[in-house]
């Protein structure tokens, strides 16, 4: 295998060591699959990405997400950071998008800069689908919490924006952090839903400035709980439009997630409903750590 060069990048991170890592190997084109999933797995982030060539394809650039257990057709701080490194390292130069092409199709990102260094990065995620309710009282064991803790005035879901996850509505921040995944019960509990990870939030937070606190469980992905998953969050954006959580109308939010694990993350939501699809765009910042070869 001939050299390669990667990049370490804290996605959806305030500040240094926050926020979601994730390493981006480029011009990987002569990689194959099993090569990639062996690298993810050395790394063991949450995700590991791949850019295949610093060529445009279509108007975009192949990608590939494995964590450290599969690859996976889409995942939200990996299409962030990717997006950020390509700019950054790649591109050279302040450009207003870049497009990566995915295994679930071509995801545009959007890129906000200050002082021609990227600020904020936004994602526009597939339409959300709406799947299988499932019992509170399963879910609640499988957290090893009481039914008590759900919000059950909205349904346990199956969303979709790419990659499915089960939303749980929570009552309180205490709910959400005593929340402990017993494995047994996950795994049986899973047989039987398209979603593997499994999303809580609730409406309590321990900065004032945020919105919403969330956790996600995934241990079927080698993943057993995740600092900053922007797919998740991005079926919650559509999970919260569609049920009405704050009302009427579109979302704007900050939602925070890895405070649990050490690793504060803020993610940004937008959401709004028109013709009955709900437009759903996840947004953070990235901050390069690390650069190196792989020999």
């Amino acid at each position: 295998m001939a050299k390669l060069n990667f990049y370490i990048v804290d996605v959806f991170a305030e500040e240094k060591y926050q926020g979601n890592q994730l390493a981006v190997f480029t011009g990987t084109l002569g990689l194959t699959g099993e090569q990639m999933q062996q690298i993810a797995k050395e790394m063991n982030y949450s995700e590991t990405t791949f850019v295949l060539s610093s060529d445009q394809r279509e108007g975009g650039y192949d990608v590939r997400i494995f964590t450290p257990a599969q690859e996976v057709p889409f995942a939200g701080h990996p299409t962030l950071g990717t997006a950020f490194i390509i700019q950054r390292e790649i591109i050279q130069q302040p450009v207003e998008r870049v497009n990566l092409n995915l295994a679930i199709g071509q995801i545009p990102v959007t890129l906000h800069y200050e002082q021609e260094t990227v600020d904020i990065l936004w994602m526009q995620q597939k339409p959300p689908t709406f799947h299988q309710i499932i019992e509170g009282e399963r879910v609640a064991s499988v957290l090893n919490l009481e039914v008590g803790d759900l919000d059950l005035r909205f349904p346990i879901r199956e969303v979709s924006t790419g990659i499915p996850f089960m939303i749980v509505p929570l009552k309180t921040h205490a709910a959400l952090k005593k929340a402990k995944v017993n494995r047994d019960k996950y795994f049986k509990l899973i047989e039987g839903t398209e979603a593997k990870c499994i999303f809580l939030f609730c409406p309590e937070t321990n900065k004032p400035e945020n919105d919403l606190s969330a956790r996600m469980f995934a241990d079927y992905l080698g993943v057993p709980e995740d600092p900053a998953t922007g797919s998740a969050n991005g079926c919650l954006a559509g999970y919260l439009v569609e049920y009405g959580y704050f009302g009427e109308g579109g979302i704007d939010l900050r939602v925070e997630q890895g405070y649990e694990m050490g690793r504060p993350s803020l993610i940004l939501l937008k959401a709004h409903q028109e013709n009955k699809e709900i437009s759903v765009s996840v947004g953070g910042k990235a901050i390069a750590i690390a650069k190196g070869e792989f020999v």
